[in-house]
C-alpha cells in the first residue's frame, strides 16, 4: 500500500506532541566554538584528538578522529536542562576495548554482508567474518577503528569537523583504494548534520554510516521503551536466522513493525512474531518512503518525561532500527553508568544490508570517476513533557 506523502506523515505527527519553538534564552551575541584537546595514545604511539563542537544555543557535541566516534551529544529538554544523550565512554581506553559500535564512522560497508563475501565483474572478493558467517560493519577493523586525518572550519552559524582517511586496495577485502571524507557539521539551528563523500580507482561496493546509540532521557538514565518513534516506511526488510535480508520488502501494515503512527518503542518489542524472535527486538532496516531527491524525513522520536527529541533527515533509501538489544549491562560507561538491554537504540541511516548480493535492492556500487554521496540531518527539538 502506498504511503502517506511526507507533508501528510509530518502534519500528523504533530498532535502526538506540541512541539516547542525554543527551550532556551539565547544571548544573541553569543557564538559558536570549536575546541580540540589530546584524547588519548593508541597501542602504535599515535595520539588520538577530541573536538568539541558548540553551538550558540549551548548544544555542543565532542568528536574524536579515532573512529570518527561521537562521544558525547548534549541537548536540552523542554525544560532546559541540558543532558549527554549518546552511549560511550569518557576516555579512549574504553574505545580501544571491544564495545557495540558506539558513535562510530561504518565503513566500508554499513551493516551485514551474507556469508562474507559478493561478486563484481565476475570476480568474488572475500570478506572476514566476524558476525557468525557474514561481515559486519566493514570487518575485523573497520573504519570505526580508524585514526581519521582532521581538520576544522567555522562557516555562518555553525561549526564544522571535517574527516578523511584513505582505505588502501583489498583493505578487509575490499577491492580499490578509497578515499573517504565526513563532515559533521552543528548549526544554531540545533541541526546536527553528517556529510560522506568518497571515490575509488577500482570498482567497489560502499554503505557508510554513523552508530551512535541514543537514549533521550540522557545517557545511561534506564531503558529506552517509553520513547515514542515515528517511521516513516511502509516496507522494510525480513531477515534470515543470521539476520541477512531475504530480498523481500514486506508491508509493515498488521505486523510489531508499524510505526507509521507514533508508538511506544517498548509497546511491541517483545510480540510473538518470527522477525522480532531473530532481531532480538528491533534490529531491522526500513525501507524509508521517499519523495524525490535530497534530503527527506525518515523518523522523529520523543521522550515523553523529558520532552526531549530528534528528529531524522536524510537522502538514504534505507535506515536500520537497533534497540540495543544485545547490550547486556557488562559495558560500563560515561559517569560510571553501566548500559543494560535496551538502553539505546540506533537509527543508521544507510543502503539497505547485503545489498551487493541482492540485485534487486538499490545498488551500493561506486565506480572510478563516480562519487559517492550521502546526507543524514538530526534535528533536536522539544516538546511539551507528559506528565
Amino acid at each position: 500500500m502506498a504511503g502517506p506523502t511526507r507533508r501528510q506523515w509530518f502534519q500528523a505527527a504533530l498532535p502526538a506532541a506540541a512541539l516547542l519553538a525554543s527551550c532556551k534564552s539565547v544571548d544573541k551575541g553569543a557564538r559558536g566554538s570549536v575546541t580540540v584537546q589530546e584524547f588519548g595514545k593508541l597501542p602504535n604511539g599515535e595520539t588520538a584528538q577530541l573536538f568539541i563542537l558548540k553551538n550558540r544555543n549551548g548544544i555542543e557535541t565532542a568528536i574524536t578522529n579515532y573512529g570518527g566516534i561521537i562521544v558525547t551529544l548534549k541537548t536540552y529538554d523542554a525544560r532546559g536542562l541540558l543532558a549527554d544523550v549518546a552511549l560511550g565512554f569518557e576516555t579512549l581506553d574504553g574505545y580501544l576495548r571491544p564495545h557495540p559500535y558506539f558513535g562510530a564512522i561504518i565503513g566500508r560497508y554499513g551493516n551485514r554482508i551474507g556469508k562474507a563475501r559478493f561478486t563484481l565483474d565476475g570476480v568474488t572478493y572475500t570478506l572476514a567474518k566476524n558476525d557468525g558467517e557474514n561481515s559486519l560493519h566493514g570487518g575485523v577493523e573497520g573504519f570505526d577503528k580508524k585514526l581519521w586525518k582532521a581538520r576544522t572550519e567555522a562557516g555562518p552559524g555553525s561549526q564544522t569537523l571535517v574527516l578523511s582517511y584513505t582505505s588502501p586496495d583489498g583493505e578487509e577485502g575490499y577491492p580499490g583504494t578509497l578515499q573517504t571524507e565526513v563532515r559533521y557539521t552543528l548549526s544554531d539551528d540545533d541541526s546536527f548534520r553528517i556529510d560522506y563523500l568518497a571515490t575509488t580507482d577500482k570498482k567497489t561496493v560502499v554503505n557508510l554510516t554513523n552508530h551512535t546509540y541514543f537514549n533521550l532521557k540522557g545517557q545511561g538514565n534506564g531503558d529506552i521503551l517509553d520513547h515514542e518513534i515515528q517511521i516513516n516506511a511502509s516496507r522494510f526488510t525480513p531477515v534470515d536466522e543470521g539476520l541477512i535480508p531475504t530480498g523481500e520488502l514486506r508491508p509493515v501494515e498488521g505486523t510489531p513493525f508499524d510505526f507509521r503512527k507514533p508508538a511506544r518503542i517498548g509497546a511491541r518489542i517483545d510480540a510473538d512474531d518470527e522477525q522480532i524472535r531473530r532481531g532480538r527486538g528491533y534490529d531491522h532496516n526500513f525501507v524509508l518512503d521517499r519523495e524525490g531527491e535530497g534530503l527527506s524525513l525518515a523518523a522523529r522520536v520523543i521522550e515523553p518525561s523529558t520532552g526531549r527529541g530528534l528528529e531524522v533527515w536524510t537522502t538514504e533509501p534505507g535506515m536500520q532500527f537497533y534497540t540495543g538489544n544485545f547490550l547486556d549491562g557488562s559495558l560500563v560507561g560515561k559517569g560510571g553508568k553501566a548500559y543494560p538491554r535496551r538502553s539505546g537504540f540506533c537509527l543508521e541511516t544507510q543502503h539497505f544490508p547485503d545489498s551487493p548480493n541482492q540485485p534487486a535492492f538499490p545498488s551500493t556500487v561506486l565506480e572510478p570517476g563516480k562519487e559517492y554521496r550521502s546526507a543524514t540531518v538530526w534535528k533536536f527539538i522539544t516538546a511539551q513533557p507528559k506528565k
